[in-house]
């Protein structure tokens, strides 16, 4: 269509380029706002934000020395639910079975502190994330679409060239 627009082989080759490169810049930008909006306000502060409030916690897997892997529980006293947050492993670790363990954790720490539910969102698009929470019990309860991330500017380009789908997972421990 291009090519019937505008006549130039030239130009009809290198769209495609330009629009890969505008995909790649608007990703990083976003996925870089994000790093830094994180970095900015919970991980900057683990201790306040997920290991003095109660019904709280913050947990670190390591192997030889090393961090392999984090996640976070945060305690909702108002629907006794805990959120399952900030699951991540060191990619050069992952399918050694420490996100299960790391979720494993959360979900005994919710027993423990009789929540009655344990709630997570994920913008993963990889499958095996979405399987690991099924793998250990939760069930799919909804998608958003065209979520926004915490940083992003909205801006039509952004909302072009990046899109992303919000999945909530919900694992039900016992009736309220």
């Amino acid at each position: 269509m291009c090519f019937v627009v505008t006549k130039s082989v030239l130009l009809t080759c290198c769209l495609p380029i330009l629009l890969m490169g505008m995909r790649y810049y608007f990703s990083r930008k976003v996925i870089l706002h994000y790093l830094d909006c994180a970095l900015h306000t919970d991980m900057s502060d683990i201790e306040q934000y997920y290991m003095k409030p109660p019904g709280s916690c913050f947990w670190v897997a390591v192997l030889d020395g090393n961090v392999v892997g984090i996640v976070a529980a945060r305690g909702n006293e108002e629907d006794n639910t805990v959120e399952l947050r900030r699951m991540s492993v060191d990619s050069n670790y992952r399918g050694k079975g420490i996100a299960k363990a790391l979720g494993r954790k959360v979900l005994e720490f919710a027993v423990l502190n009789n929540y009655s539910s344990v709630v997570l969102g994920t913008t993963a698009v990889k499958m095996a994330a979405h399987k690991l929470y099924e793998s250990l019990g939760f069930k799919h309860v909804g998608v958003v679409e065209h979520y926004a991330l915490p940083g992003m500017t909205h801006s039509l380009l952004e909302r072009m060239f990046f899109q992303l789908r919000y999945h909530r997972y919900r694992l039900q421990l016992r009736e309220e």
